[in-house]
C-alpha cells in the first residue's frame, strides 16, 4: 500500500497563525474491529474515502460532511483474496490497483473509480506472472511520481543470484509508456537495496548499497537508475570515502531535478552514529553536486537523548521523512525507536535492519515496519514473545541546496506499549507556515493530541493541544492523512472497534 508521500514544498512565506481544531467523528461500527486493514485513500470528489479489507471482503466507506457515512461500497469486482492492494488518487477519481493469483498465474489489474466509488469502466489487465505451487504470490509493486503523470508498475524476481525487474511505465491514462526487462546481480548477504521511485520524466531510480565483507557496516554506495525509455540501468558510484552508512532514504526533487540520497554515518564498523550523511545528484548534469558528512554536534546530542554516553545519543535515530523546500533545501525528520522483547537479546540496531524480512526490496512495499499508512492488525513477525515498544524525541535538521546542515531543532516526546505501536509516533502536515508534528502524549489518562510547529528559521512553537470532548478516543496518528490544506483524517479507537476522525484546523 502506497502511503503518504511528504512531496509538498514548504511554502514559508505565510505567517504563523494559531488556529482553533474541529475534531469530528463517524459512527463506531460493529464491523469496523480492530482485526480490520483498512487504508485512507483520500479525498475523491468531496467525499473522503476509507478502503476496508475484512477477512478477504473489500470495501470502501464514502464519507461526507462531518464524517457521516454516505454508503459503504463492495469492491465485488476482485476476485477472492488479493495479495495487495494500491491507490493512485486524483482530484475526481482514483485507480486501485491489486493482485491475485488464480491457477499457478498472478493476476494484476487496474480498474477508475469516481468518488462515489463507481467503476468507471471494467478492470484492465496490466501483467500476469507464473509462479509455482509454493512461489511467492506477492509480485507487483506500485510507485507514482509527485505529479502522478506517470505511474510505474514493476516486479522482482530472483534467480540464480540476479535480481530480474520488470518495469512497466504508464501515463495518467494508464496508457503504456515502456516496458522494460532487465537483471541485476544480487548478493543476499551483502546487498541492500533503498525504497523505489519514479520521477515526474517516468526515470526509475533506487540505490544499492553493499555490505563491507559479511558484516553490517555498508561501505559502498550505487545511485541506479533507469531513464523512462531506456532498457539499461545506469550505474553510479557515490564514494563514502571511508566512512560507513546504514539505512539509505532516497528523495527526488522535481523542481530543481535532483535526487537526494541520506544516511546516518559511522567513523568505523559497527561504530557509534557520528552523523548524518548527505548526498545531492544533479539529473540534467548526470553527476555528483554534494556529497557531504556531517557530524552531529555534542550541544544537540545532550538534548536528544537524556540518559546514556553522548556518543550513543543518536544509536536508535531512524530516519522517517524527508520534507523538500523550493530552494532545493530539505528537512531531514528521524525519530529515536527501539523495542524491547522477551526471551531475546538486548534491543540491536543492525538485526533489525538487516536480519529481518523489511532488508529485502521484494518485499519493501509489504512488510516495512514504517511503511506509509495501511493498518494491518497484527504488525509483529514473531508473536511468541512479548514486545515492548519505545517511540522517543523527533530530530528536525535543515539541509541546504549545497547539501550542507543549516539548523537543528529536537522534538520531546516519550511513548512507549506493549504488543503494538499504533498509537505510537507522529504524523505531520504542511500549512504553507511550517510543518506541524502531532502525536499522542504519553498520559493514557488524559489523551491529547499535543501540536509541534516547526518554523522556517527552525523555530518549534508548542500549540495549544488537540483535546477531544468525546471520550474513549484513542488516535492512531501514525496513520493518519491529510486530506486539505488544513485537514487531516485519522484512524482512531473506541472500545475496540475502529472508526474514524476528521480534522479541521
Amino acid at each position: 500500500m502506497k502511503g503518504i508521500a511528504l512531496n509538498i514544498c514548504l511554502l514559508f512565506l505565510l505567517p504563523v497563525v494559531a488556529f482553533a481544531q474541529k475534531i469530528s467523528y463517524s459512527d463506531v461500527l460493529k464491523e469496523n474491529s480492530r482485526d480490520m486493514d483498512f487504508e485512507i485513500i483520500g479525498k475523491v470528489s468531496g467525499n473522503i474515502l476509507v478502503f476496508k479489507n475484512q477477512s478477504s471482503k473489500y470495501a470502501v466507506s464514502v464519507y461526507q460532511g462531518e464524517m457521516d457515512l454516505k454508503e459503504k461500497v463492495d469492491l465485488d469486482f476482485i476476485p477472492g483474496k488479493a495479495f495487495n492492494v494500491d491507490f493512485v488518487v486524483y482530484p475526481d477519481f482514483f485507480y486501485l490497483i491489486y493482485q491475485y493469483q488464480k491457477r499457478g498465474v498472478v493476476y494484476c489489474m487496474a480498474a477508475k473509480i469516481d468518488g462515489n466509488v463507481k467503476k468507471i469502466n471494467e478492470p484492465v489487465l496490466l501483467d500476469t506472472t507464473q509462479v509455482g505451487a509454493f512461489g511467492d504470490n506477492k509480485i507487483y509493486s506500485v510507485i507514482v511520481s509527485e505529479d502522478k503523470q506517470k505511474i510505474m508498475v514493476f516486479k522482482i524476481q530472483k534467480r540464480d543470484d540476479k535480481f530480474n525487474f520488470v518495469t512497466l511505465l504508464y501515463d495518467n491514462q494508464l496508457q503504456m509508456i515502456h516496458k522494460t526487462r532487465q537483471a541485476l546481480d544480487y548478493n543476499e548477504r551483502k546487498d541492500i537495496y533503498s525504497d523505489f521511485l519514479v520521477d515526474n520524466e517516468g526515470n526509475f531510480v533506487f540505490t544499492k548499497s553493499i555490505k563491507s565483507g559479511n558484516r553490517d557496516d555498508i561501505g559502498t554506495l550505487d545511485l541506479i537508475i533507469k531513464t523512462s525509455l531506456q532498457d539499461t540501468f545506469s550505474i553510479k558510484n557515490i564514494p563514502l570515502n571511508k566512512r560507513y552508512i546504514d539505512e539509505v532514504k532516497v528523495k527526488v526533487d522535481n523542481v530543481n531535478k535532483r535526487y537526494l540520497v541520506n544516511s546516518f554515518y559511522y567513523m568505523e564498523r559497527r561504530g557509534n552514529i557520528a552523523g548524518v550523511y548527505a548526498a545531492v545528484w544533479d539529473i540534467k548534469g548526470d553527476t555528483a553536486f554534494a556529497n557531504i558528512f556531517t557530524p552531529l554536534p555534542d550541544s544537540l546530542r545532550s538534548i536528544a537523548k537524556e540518559k546514556g554516553g553522548l556518543k550513543y545519543a543518536f544509536n536508535d535515530y531512524f530516519i522517517r521523512n524527508i520534507v523538500l523546500k523550493k530552494d532545493g533545501g530539505y528537512l531531514l525528520v528521524a525519530e529515536d525507536f527501539s523495542t524491547q522483547s522477551t526471551g531475546s537479546n538486548q534491543w540491536n540496531r543492525w538485526d533489525y535492519l538487516y536480519n529481518s524480512p523489511f532488508n529485502n526490496p521484494y518485499y519493501y512495499n509489504y512488510y516495512s515496519p514504517y511503511y506509509g499508512g495501511y493498518y494491518r492488525p497484527y504488525n509483529n513477525f514473531n508473536n511468541y514473545n512479548s514486545t515492548r515498544y519505545y517511540y522517543y524525541n523527533i530530530l528536525v535538521l535543515s539541509i541546504n541546496n549545497k547539501g550542507v546542515a543549516e539548523w537543528n531543532n529536537i522534538i520531546h516526546k516519550e511513548q512507549s506499549s506493549d504488543n503494538t505501536d499504533h498509537f505510537l509516533s507522529y504524523a505531520t502536515f504542511n500549512t504553507g507556515a511550517g510543518i506541524h508534528f502531532l502525536f499522542n502524549n504519553s498520559d493514557k489518562r488524559n489523551q491529547l493530541l499535543i501540536d509541534n510547529l516547526i518554523t522556517a528559521d527552525g523555530s518549534l512553537t508548542r500549540n495549544p493541544s488537540l483535546k477531544s470532548y468525546e471520550k474513549g478516543y484513542e488516535f492512531m496518528i501514525r496513520f493518519a492523512k491529510q486530506t486539505g490544506a488544513r485537514q487531516l483524517v485519522v484512524p482512531c479507537s473506541y472500545r475496540q472497534q475502529v472508526c474514524f476522525a476528521k480534522i479541521d484546523f
